[in-house]
């Protein structure tokens, strides 16, 4: 998702191609559920395609097919052999089924649609915002886009991919059907597919473009050496003063921030780190660990993959707020950029103290200002719209996290996002002790 400057030394390459390439998680694959999956995900796909180019044109456009209710059964391209589609067209859009095996079992974590892309991409277009209802299980909105990685993290995404023989229902960075609790299509799965909102995500497909960041302070003259290293204290309603503090990584030198967010963090008084992202083993194995402020510290190392919707990360983070309840504060949250995963751990204990939506999405949104947008070598501040598209992302995550364990937030304001993740962290099988525990320390 992430494009780096070729100026990188080749170990900031090594670092961040491992790292910044799987959203900053050192979690290997065996830190998330396992699922057998023979057919090729939506990004493995993606990666088949010949060309980059290629990724982001749109799908070649046959005849319209007639808009009937009646089912339109389309040979595959693939093997003249194969089965026929199953899918109809009518004015409320395309109604199709889950595919699976011939036993009737799911092949993958992504969902797969029996609905070739080209017809579909008659009645609907990339960067179009579509509402899918999966009869029996959840009714989501979601982008057409031609990868998951083309939407933000934890987004959810329809997969429509040139040329290929089904649509896929994705999420960027999770298990899509874990997280509908999908287990096996022997009864057929309805879905059907209707517009929500025309063209309502070709500006997030054009944000790919300011993804951009560098390694080195001096492309960032405008920033301040906190802002560089992505540091700050956390200052949301109903947050205790120098309670809270949130950075890139100290320890890690992979994005030359680290000697910069480790000074800061003992400037600050900084007693108690929450390392989202690290195993102790790699932590430890990072140049200067030893000599840093960090080492002499309380350090909870979590190891957590960037899967909001994982009973691991759920369980995870959890485990770091009792870390939090067992040891005195000031506190700080980190990852590796201090971004997807801090973003919404921050995002979670600022809800849970009272914060506003305006507050959350001003907090989570500083972070890609921090970053984003070097161009010609030189960081350019992101313009307000651009800023608007990342303010937008905290509260779509928190809403469909909470949502994917029951928990439904309004769209109306004010939102009471305290008691919305009270009930949040009680699903994470915390007590309400341990929860009022968390709040005391944090006031």
């Amino acid at each position: 998702m992430f494009q780096l400057k070729k100026t990188l030394s080749f170990f900031a390459i090594f670092i961040l191609c491992a790292q910044v390439f799987l959203a900053c998680s050192d979690s290997d694959s065996s830190s998330v559920d396992k699922i057998v999956e023979p057919q090729p995900t939506s990004s493995e796909i993606v990666e088949q395609q010949s060309s980059s180019s290629e990724l982001f044109s749109s799908a070649e456009t046959e005849e319209p097919q007639p808009a009937s209710s009646e089912t339109v059964e389309q040979p595959t391209s693939s093997s003249e052999t194969e089965r026929p589609h199953i899918f109809t067209i009518d004015s409320a859009g395309i109604h199709t089924i889950i595919m699976g095996d011939s036993a009737g079992q799911l092949t993958s974590s992504d969902l797969y649609l029996d609905c070739p892309t080209k017809i579909f991409l008659n009645e609907f277009q990339m960067g179009d915002i579509v509402t899918v209802a999966i009869n029996g299980y959840d009714t989501l909105e979601m982008p057409i886009v031609e990868s998951a990685y083309d939407v933000p993290i934890a987004g959810f995404a329809l997969v429509a991919i040139k040329d290929y023989d089904y649509l896929i229902l994705s999420v960027h960075y999770g298990h899509m059907s874990n997280i509908l609790k999908i287990t096996d299509v022997v009864i057929p799965i309805e879905v059907s597919i209707s517009m929500k909102e025309k063209g309502g995500f070709l500006f997030g497909l054009e944000m790919r473009n300011v993804q951009n960041m560098d390694y080195y302070a001096e492309i960032y003259p405008d920033l301040s050496i906190e802002e560089f290293a992505n540091f700050r204290e956390v200052r949301t309603t109903g947050m205790g003063q120098k309670r809270l503090y949130r950075s890139s990584n100290p320890i890690d030198p992979g994005l030359g921030r680290n000697l910069y967010a480790d000074s800061l963090a003992k400037n600050a008084g900084v007693t108690t780190f929450i390392n989202l992202s690290d195993s102790e083993e790699y932590a430890k194995s990072c140049q200067n660990f030893d000599s840093s402020y960090y080492s002499t510290q309380n350090v909870i190392f979590l190891d957590l993959p960037v899967y909001f919707y994982s009973q691991h990360f759920k369980g995870g983070i959890a485990n770091g707020f009792r870390y939090m309840i067992e040891h005195d504060g000031p506190y700080l949250v980190h990852c590796t950029f201090g971004m997807d995963r801090t973003g919404f751990t921050i995002a979670v204990l600022e809800a849970l103290m009272g914060a506003t939506t305006e507050d959350l999405q001003a907090d989570y949104a500083k972070t890609f200002s921090n970053y984003f947008n070097v161009v010609d070598n030189k960081h350019v501040a992101l313009n307000e719209e651009q800023v608007d598209f990342f303010r937008a992302v905290v509260i779509r995550n928190l809403k469909a996290v909470y949502h994917a364990v029951g928990i439904d937030v309004p769209d109306t304001e004010p939102i009471d996002w305290a008691a919305a993740t009270e009930k949040y962290l009680e699903k994470l099988g915390m007590t309400p002790e341990e929860i009022s525990a968390l709040k005391e320390r944090l006031k």
